[in-house]
Formats: C-alpha cells, sequence, structure tokens
C-alpha cells in the first residue's frame, strides 16, 4: 500500500487532499502545526475504513520534519507521496513588509517545502523504488499580485524549487510537481478579503467578489477541486509527469 503525508492537512485545502487519498487507497499521514486538528481528520480517515496517524509536526522545524517522515515510515510502513501543502499568506504592500514578515512566511512557503523534500527524498531513495513529491504553489507562481507581492515570491520559489529537485531526482524515479490554485472558498482566502479590505475600501465579502469575476468558469474554487488534481498528481497516470507547476484556477491565469 502506497503511503502519503500531507502537511497543513488539519483543514482547508490540505484537509480535502488527505481525505481524497484516503479515498484513493493511500494510507495517509496527516500533519499540521495544529496537533488538534491533525488529530480530527486522521480520525476521519479512520472513522472512512482508511489508514492513517496523526503527525503534529512544525514545518519549519527541519528536524520535526525528517523526525515526521521517519516516523510516518515505521508506523505506515513507507512514504511514497509527499505533498508539501502547508502555507500562509499576509496581506501587504511591498513598502509595509518587515523582515518579521519575511521571516515567517519564507519560513513556512519556502523552508518548510525544502524540508519536506528533502526528508522525503531521502527516504524515497533509500527504499528504492521511487515517489511522488507535490509541492503547494498558487497562481501567484506565475503571476506576482499586488498586495501579496512577498508571499508571491514564495510561490515563485516553490516553483524554482520544483523544477530543479524534479531534474535532480529524476534518475532516482522520483518525480516533483506542483499544484498552483486560484481562489479556493478557505479561512485564508477569508483573510485575504479582510486585509484588502483595508487597501481597496472593500466590504467584507466584496473584495473576494470582485477578483472571483476573473474566474472564467463562474464560480469560486473548492478544496476538492484541488484534491482531485493532487489525486492525479499522487497516482500512476502522472508517471511520465515531472518539474511542472500546474495552474487549476477556473481560468484566472492562463499559461
Amino acid at each position: 500500500m502506497s503511503t502519503a503525508v500531507v502537511t497543513g492537512s488539519g483543514r482547508g485545502i490540505g484537509r480535502a487532499i488527505a481525505l481524497r487519498l484516503a479515498r484513493d487507497g493511500h494510507a495517509v499521514a496527516v500533519n499540521d502545526v495544529d496537533k488538534a486538528g491533525a488529530e480530527a481528520v486522521a480520525a476521519e480517515i479512520a472513522d472512512a475504513g482508511g489508514r492513517s496517524i496523526a503527525a503534529p509536526a512544525d514545518v519549519t522545524d527541519r528536524d520535526a520534519v525528517f523526525a515526521m517522515v521517519d516516523r510516518t515510515a515505521g508506523e505506515l510502513g513507507s512514504v511514497d507521496v509527499m505533498v508539501a501543502n502547508a502555507g500562509i499568506a499576509q496581506v501587504k504592500t511591498i513598502l509595509e513588509v518587515t523582515p518579521d514578515d519575511l521571516e515567517k512566511i519564507f519560513g513556512v512557503n519556502v523552508f518548510g517545502v525544502v524540508y519536506c523534500l528533502q526528508a522525503a527524498a531521502e527516504r524515497m531513495i533509500a527504499q528504492g523504488h521511487g515517489g511522488k513529491i507535490i509541492n503547494a504553489a498558487s497562481i501567484a507562481a506565475h503571476s506576482g499580485f499586488d498586495y501579496l507581492g512577498h508571499y508571491s515570491a514564495t510561490k515563485f520559489a516553490v516553483r524554482a524549487l520544483t523544477q530543479a529537485a524534479a531534474k535532480e531526482l529524476a534518475k532516482h524515479q522520483i518525480t516533483v510537481n506542483a499544484y498552483c490554485p486560484g481562489i479556493v472558498g478557505t479561512d485564508m482566502w477569508d483573510l485575504i478579503d479582510e486585509k484588502l479590505g483595508a487597501y481597496l475600501g472593500t466590504a467584507k465579502g466584496e473584495a473576494l467578489a470582485n477578483y472571483s469575476q476573473l474566474i472564467a468558469l463562474g464560480r469560486v474554487q473548492t478544496p476538492d477541486d484541488v484534491a482531485g488534481f493532487v489525486s492525479y498528481l499522487a497516482g500512476p497516470d502522472s508517471d511520465y509527469m515531472t518539474g511542472q507547476s500546474v495552474v487549476i484556477d477556473g481560468g484566472i491565469v492562463m499559461t
């Protein structure tokens, strides 16, 4: 049985990915910095008849990430899929961003992805039968967004790391890809909507509604929309795909 680690899966997109991969037949290590959230999603998977463990850890702590991967392999048998989903956003102009802001957002969105990639690749190489590393990027990895400049920078970094790692790990039959969602109905976008209001003079929900008008398919993305694509990346149908950061956003950014 294949085993997947999904970081930041106590809620939102990560939760949807963990539940979908469990339905696909993967054993799932549910990671989140929030222990209660990880345990709740792991229990959901178990209640539905799947195999899971709660694996709380902070992805900005390299040692904790390696320990999480080791524990997953020990308890679930292997690590075959790593979904480095954990991420945070912040709304600020470039002129307002502080050193603390940069350290925090790069710590989760970039350092966390690097640590997950390193720990998973090391384990997959030792196992000797390849694997799949899947990183969370964003439409902001393809087009820098105003008021989200430093967030966009972290996602451009994920795209570069995905390409470089794909080249380095191909000889080990490890593929590395990224998914790039758009406007998803989650707590993160609720926060973005609220903070954008201060800059744009919009009421609660108005910024989200305005940005949603950019979506060709005419509706806000759901976490399950993202999870369906990650299911493909985690499965055998994507075996010949590597180094790609694919936009799945309903038609906002077309590449």
